[in-house]
């Protein structure tokens, strides 16, 4: 099964995310939902890294139109950082705000990210450590990459276990990093298999 996830919001997507809201991400694989997410949502893109991370996204080995419509910003600091991050919700051209904090997000900060996601029609996805996320959120993935040698990609492993407006739920999926289609895959054991016929 192939799903085409390019629409910004499509009612059998499981993967959208509501606009207007903060989102949450944690997991080692939380980077590669979020290059995802940028696939999908048009327009500009902003990634908020802290200026002591020195991972930062490769602009060339994005996924393609990704790197020409992001902007990476570098903020000194947990304050600065939640204030850039509140100033670019609030920015009504921008279609996704990525941010990295280094902290817990309290209830506080949540609901302030929430208020200026309203206010500027954004959508925000938030790449928390384990357990630093906000009680304010919309939506928390578990975000895990799975090893398969049998797979031409990269499969993942994304767990949604907090929807404060829908169901929750867990997808294995195989994304190629390029384009905004990914392939589910089924379980192990949970494939249909032909039966024996012989005598």
């Amino acid at each position: 099964m192939q799903l085409d996830l390019r629409q910004r919001v499509i009612p059998a997507d499981p993967f959208a995310l509501h606009p207007r809201r903060v989102h949450e991400a944690e997991g080692l694989g939380r980077r590669a939902f979020a290059l995802f997410q940028a696939v999908r949502h048009p327009g500009p893109l902003v990634w908020i890294v802290p200026n002591h991370i020195p991972e930062l996204p490769m602009l060339r080995g994005l996924p393609r139109g990704v790197g020409e419509r992001l902007h990476l910003f570098r903020p000194n600091g947990e304050t600065d950082l939640l204030w850039c991050i509140e100033e670019t919700l609030r920015a009504a051209p921008v279609s996704l705000v990525i941010a990295e904090p280094s902290g817990h997000l309290s209830l506080t900060a949540g609901r302030r990210l929430q208020l200026a996601a309203e206010a500027g029609g954004t959508t925000g996805l938030m790449l928390i450590r384990e357990g630093a996320g906000s009680n304010a959120t919309e939506t928390r993935w578990q975000c895990q990459s799975v090893a398969s040698p049998s797979a031409d990609s990269t499969l993942h492993h994304w767990n949604l276990n907090k929807n404060k407006k829908g169901t929750i739920g867990s997808w294995m999926v195989n994304w190629n990093g390029a384009s905004a289609a990914v392939h589910m895959v089924s379980e192990a054991g949970q494939r249909h298999k032909p039966e024996d016929t012989a005598p």
